[in-house]
């Protein structure tokens, strides 16, 4: 049992590191962000698209190493709790000798002494098992890079202040909605005109 308690260390060491490298990528998609803004106030949008594509790079590389992270503290908490129930099995083993002896004397003060043991071991392992659970829960999704690319050089560029300019067929699907817009004015008016009528 004690090279389990190793593993178990070496596997709570391993998450504590991934999550220091998900705290680096933060850091990093924060600095590039900064540059992401520079560069658009300087109206150099080439290096503020290879800054945004920087940033998302490492935002990316921070939830995976997050999500390693949870996947590696789950498997810690499994371990933990084989170990813990290794303690629980040999400490209940040892309760149900304690109370055969006891119920002979039926000392009650010794078997409330006993019992109050005997639940603070499955109190232990509820705690462990709500861990296993909490940390197997949480789990983070990603959208597409090049939607975030563009995304983030636009909010970039709304805290600087300044408009995006980015080659985005926008006159073309103004016309395309007035025009929409009209063909069914049309049809509403005609529709009106048929109920004047028949009035």
């Amino acid at each position: 049992m004690p090279n389990m308690e190793q593993h178990l260390f070496n596997l709570k060491f391993a998450a504590k590191e991934l999550q220091r490298s998900s705290k680096k990528c933060d850091k990093e998609e924060k600095a590039e962000k900064a540059k992401v803004k520079k560069a658009i106030q300087k109206g150099n949008m080439e290096v503020a698209r290879i800054h945004a594509e920087n940033a998302i790079r490492q935002k990316n590389q921070s939830v995976n190493f997050l999500r390693m992270s949870a996947r590696v503290d789950a498997v810690a908490a499994r371990v933990q709790t084989a170990v813990t129930m290794n303690k629980v099995t040999k400490s209940m083993a040892g309760v149900v000798k304690g109370m055969d002896a006891t119920l002979k004397s039926m000392n009650l003060e010794k078997i409330s002494s006993l019992m109050d043991k005997f639940e603070r071991q499955f109190e232990t392992l509820d705690v462990q098992t709500q861990q296993m659970e909490d940390t197997m829960s949480s789990t983070t999704t990603l959208t597409t890079p090049q939607s975030q690319v563009d995304n983030l050089m636009h909010e970039m560029a709304d805290e600087a202040g300044l408009e995006l300019n980015m080659e985005l067929p926008q006159g073309q699907t103004g016309t395309v909605a007035s025009s929409v817009a009209s063909t069914e004015q049309d049809e509403l008016s005609q529709r009106l005109a048929k109920l004047r009528d028949q009035i």
